[in-house]
This record gives C-alpha cells, structure tokens and sequence, in this order.
C-alpha cells in the first residue's frame, strides 16, 4: 500500500523517473507512520534541491553529503527564478570555481575543484516577485550540508589565524571551528592554564557544522582556547579564539549627544558628537537632521567605532559619529537631531546650538 503513491505519481513527472529508482528501494523498509508523516510534511514545504550525479542521473541530496576534496559537485533547484546561499568566503574571493546559470525550468550551480574550505550548507529557494518586491517562497527550498573531507585539512580552512568570540550572556555563543569530517573527534583546549575544557551536560556541546556551542556563556568561559581533531591519524590544531565576555544590556542604542560650544560665534567650527555605547558585534547606523539640511547646507558627517575593555574581561563597543559645521552661520542656528539604529530599535537625541 505504501508503494502504490509513487507508482501513480511516476507517469504524471516522467522527468523524475531517474530520481525514483534511487529511492524505491528505500520506501518498502519505512515504516508506515513514517511515510504518511513524509507526506504530510511534503504538502507545507516541497523540496526542489536535486544533485546531478554520474551519467545523468539524478537524486535528492540528503540533510548531510560528504565528498572527497578535489571533487566537483552539480546542484540543481526547479524554478524561474532561484536564489542561492553558500559559504560566504566563495563570494569574498570571487571564486572563479563556483559557477551558478538560471535557465528556463531551474537553476544550476557548478562548483569544480572543490577544497576543505567549500565544506558548508548550500541551498536554495524559489523568490516570488511582484513588481521590484520579491520575497522567499517557504513552500519552495532545499539545503544539504556538505563536508569537502581532507585528511591534510580536519579543520574548515579559515583567512584568519586567530578569531575573537564575543561571550553574552543573553545568547549562545560558538566557537566555529568546524571540520571537514564529520567522525572526526574534536576537543576543545584552553592556552592557558594549558588544560582541556571538559565538556559535560548540556552546557557545552559540539556541532560539526557549527564549532562547539556554549549555551550560557559566563566570565568565566573568557581567554584564548583553540580545538584539537583526531581521525585516524596526526592530531591537527585549529586556529586560537580570543573569547571576550560582554554585558551590554539589550535594546535600542544607549545614546548620547554633546556639542563643542552651545553657543557658537560667525565663522566658529562647531562639532556635534552622538555616541553609543554597546556589544561590540552590534553594528550602529546613524542620521543626522540638521537645520541647513533642506537648503543644502554643507556639513562634515565621520562615523567611526571602537572597542574598549571596562575590565574583568568585560568589552564594549564605542560607536561615534560627528558632525562637523566648518563656518558657523545664521542658518546653521537651530536643533541638531542623531538618529541610533540598531537591530532592536532607534534612540533620538539632540542639542541646540545657538549665535
């Protein structure tokens, strides 16, 4: 019974005949619940990832895939109009490797060659669009995972040789030293004191598309650590990862505004300042209203951070950004309004400077 769908969907899909074989065999030894299940899932979210495998044939790529490194690999998504995610560094280096073509019925993406350092998610979906708007069809994606295995490199390759890790309390923080082979045993070390860390509970787990997770990061949990794989052979050392303890609270950008001279005379150069105190992975965006904006009067606007350590291994991120008025002028005589935008909302602030 549990067979009979599959056979009457064939005839319907004949471009999907090469994928069925693949899977025949296992449909008999599922259990039924399990293929109703399957079923029901597929009527909310309908995969269109296919691999392209030898001879022209083709299957739907598991959650996880793991190829030799030198391998090239082909993907496929149905549709008209696909968008892709991969690892980021493919884009940074614009990988000449990586060949991604939209046709008419599906998109392709090629990568040739294939290192330790392409191991990662590649998926897809489908983007309907209206007019300029277009937005993520959930009904239509696909991911696999794929580790790129080399016994040379256990470890992902990365262009750094030392990372910092921002610890918050408030959120889970990782350490991402992923590896190519998913067996490989991994341990996480401390440099100093020289100790491994013991990873015990539920507090500290290890994923190896993600790097070992610390679920409630604390104080104590700062210093420099680094990981250790084995896999029948050599250990291999990943790069050391600098972790800082953060303790900003969360919300909208803590602000403030302060200006050179409240009072300001014909031809002064006046700065106004509009900081920001926050986590030091917490990006800031800034606007300025000003009262010669609308008739184009020409300012100065510099925005810059940094980080800073307030002590027992706390770091804060100073965001700053300054506006400059080179030749003070009557029509430069009014409020100065800064705008801080952050992820969880904006805070205004201002000041008046006057003749």
């Amino acid at each position: 019974v549990v067979g009979q769908p599959a056979k009457s969907k064939r005839p319907k899909e004949p471009g999907e005949n090469k994928i069925k074989p693949v899977n025949k065999k296992v449909k008999p030894k599922t259990p039924k619940m399990k293929e109703r299940e399957s079923v029901d899932s597929s009527l909310k979210s309908q995969s269109i990832l296919t691999q392209v495998m030898d001879k022209g044939h083709f299957q739907k790529p598991a959650a996880t895939l793991s190829l030799a490194a030198g391998q090239s690999i082909e993907l496929r998504c149905k549709g008209n109009n696909v968008t892709w995610n991969y690892p980021s560094y493919l884009d940074t280096f614009k990988d000449s490797r990586l060949s991604i073509k939209q046709l008419d019925r599906y998109s392709q993406l090629i990568l040739a060659n294939s290192t330790a350092a392409d191991t990662g998610e590649y998926s897809c979906w489908l983007q309907l669009c209206n007019g300029n708007k277009c937005r993520k069809d959930e009904t239509k994606t696909g991911s696999t995972y794929i580790f790129f295995t080399d016994k040379e490199e256990l470890f992902v390759p990365t262009p750094s040789y030392f990372e910092i890790v921002y610890l918050n309390p408030d959120k889970p923080a990782v350490i991402p030293c992923r590896v190519t082979t998913p067996s490989a045993k991994v341990t996480l070390h401390r440099e100093f004191p020289a100790e491994e860390i013991e990873i015990y509970g539920t507090d500290i787990i290890y994923d190896a598309k993600k790097g070992f997770v610390f679920q409630h990061p604390t104080s104590d949990h700062k210093g420099i650590v680094y990981c250790k794989a084995e896999s029948q052979g050599a250990p291999q050392i990943s790069i050391k990862y600098h972790l800082l303890y953060v303790e900003v609270p969360k919300g909208p950008p803590s602000t403030s505004i302060a200006v050179s001279s409240s009072r300001a005379g014909v031809s002064d150069r006046v700065h106004v300042v509009c900081t920001v105190l926050g986590e030091p992975d917490v990006d800031v965006n800034f606007r300025w209203q000003y009262p010669g904006q609308e008739s184009g009067r020409p300012v100065v606007i510099q925005n810059f951070w940094r980080l800073i350590n307030r002590g027992i291994g706390h770091t804060t991120r100073i965001s700053k950004s300054v506006l400059l008025v080179e030749d003070f002028e009557d029509i430069d005589v009014g409020n100065y309004v800064c705008i801080a935008q952050n992820l969880q909302g904006e805070t205004t602030v201002a000041t008046k400077v006057e003749l």
